[in-house]
């Protein structure tokens, strides 16, 4: 749900819980969330994480001092004054703040997230384990008849809701215990996208004003998601709905109905169809022209069954609408065809291995098998240097990337594909070390 600003997976050891927090399952199972778009094979991101200014880096490096504090509080009274020229009550913005302080573990983690190099298949692994799908079968036992009725309401199917629940938060056991207000208020006054953070901040105040929750139960990861499904408060605001009448908004309760309800409401709008899936896994022909792997090109499923695109499992086609090909791994892994479902996640969560994650978790969970092609798992992903590297030499070597940014994007796919022309290999754009070393 627009989680752009983080950039990391959330990994929380745990087991599936139910509403009243009684072990349901004794399979090891853990959040998992890749946050931006990965254009290449996976969870491949370039961190956005907020640049701190030097004096509060050089506070944050001696971890025994935090002279930040003092600048902290002063930074609060002034947004405290203007958040109330806002509109919001002067009650609920000292109680939220009351006992507040500058948060250097929020820094810390927000300084130490580390750039991720899992590939599509390593995240897939464990975004739909076998543990994964028992918890969530398990889950779609227990909570049956609310997923039914939110299926019926909102028209997305009780799977993926499911799935979505699954990753975010292992179907509610890691929500996470850091305190929302004082989280983003460290990370307002601290970061380089303060702005996004202080907007992040004004939404949740104006969340305890309408009086969904309290303060004290306003809790979730230390960047400011929050509940079973982990919604940003301005998608909360936006998206939200009390689903079991009781007239607030209740996404932090044991009760996940709310939660699960708001995750199929923020899907609807974002252009689900029911019935539809996100994707099909297919095969290719042999002689394949790769260049159709592109986003912006859209045929229906009988068109590229005309061009020998067949369904993995052997079954026909069906015309669904219209779906682009996808190729995650290039022409070395698995392929698929995407509908428009599958920009109804993104709109969720913008990673490709998010959405993969979420549509083939939610097969799985609906009987579905794995994944039937093979991966190419001798590969590596690149380091965020190396993704930078392979621009520099594709552009110096005549195959303008034009931006040198560590970001797989589809100028620097179509640099790919026309280097591997140049050299006589499969023109699948995948940005792989192979290539790299190529251009070495």
């Amino acid at each position: 749900m627009q989680f752009g600003f983080l950039t990391r997976l959330v990994l929380g050891a745990g087991v599936f819980l139910g509403s009243a927090g009684a072990v349901m399952a004794t399979a090891p199972d853990r959040s998992l969330r890749p946050v931006l778009r990965s254009e290449t094979v996976g969870v491949q991101v370039a961190s956005v994480r907020p640049v701190l200014r030097p004096s509060v880096q050089a506070d944050i490096a001696a971890p025994d001092v935090v002279p930040a504090n003092a600048r902290f509080e002063a930074w609060i009274r002034s947004f405290k004054t203007r958040v109330v020229r806002q509109g919001i009550s002067q009650s609920v913005v000292d109680r939220a703040f009351r006992g507040v302080s500058y948060n250097a573990d929020v820094v810390r983690r927000d300084r130490n997230q580390s750039e991720f190099t899992k590939t599509l298949w390593e995240y897939l692994d464990s975004a739909a384990s076998d543990s994964r799908v028992k918890n969530g079968k398990a889950a779609l036992r227990k909570h049956k008849r609310k997923l039914e009725a939110i299926e019926r309401k909102y028209g997305v199917e009780k799977e993926v809701v499911v799935a979505v629940w699954g990753l975010e938060s292992a179907y509610g056991a890691v929500r996470g215990d850091t305190p929302i207000i004082e989280a983003l208020a460290t990370l307002a006054f601290d970061g380089r996208r303060g702005k996004f953070f202080e907007a992040q901040l004004i939404a949740a105040l104006k969340i305890l004003q309408n009086g969904d929750t309290t303060s004290n139960r306003m809790v979730g990861s230390w960047a400011g998601a929050m509940g079973h499904t982990q919604f940003i408060p301005t998608s909360y605001l936006a998206f939200a709905v009390d689903f079991t009448g009781d007239g607030k908004r209740d996404i932090w309760s044991d009760d996940p109905s709310d939660a699960l309800a708001s995750t199929a409401a923020y899907l609807k709008r974002s252009g689900w169809r029911t019935g539809q899936p996100w994707g099909v896994e297919v095969t290719l022909p042999r002689g394949f022209n790769y260049a159709l792997a592109n986003r912006k090109i859209k045929k229906m499923p009988s068109d590229w069954a005309s061009l020998g695109v067949r369904r993995a499992d052997g079954t026909a086609l069906k015309n669904y609408g219209s779906a682009s090909l996808l190729l995650p791994a290039g022409s070395k892994g698995a392929a698929f065809l995407i509908f428009k479902n599958f920009d109804a996640i993104e709109r969720y969560n913008a990673a490709d291995a998010y959405v993969i994650g979420v549509g083939h978790l939610s097969d799985r969970i609906n009987g579905g098998g794995k994944i039937k092609s093979r991966w190419p798992r001798e590969d590596r992903a690149l380091t965020f240097s190396e993704r930078k590297e392979l621009q520099r030499r594709l552009t110096a070597a005549g195959f303008d990337t034009v931006k040198v940014d560590g970001k797989i994007g589809p100028l620097t796919i179509d640099a790919v594909r026309a280097y591997q022309r140049s050299i006589g290999v499969e023109p699948d754009g995948y940005a792989s070390l192979t290539i790299l070393k190529k251009l070495r």
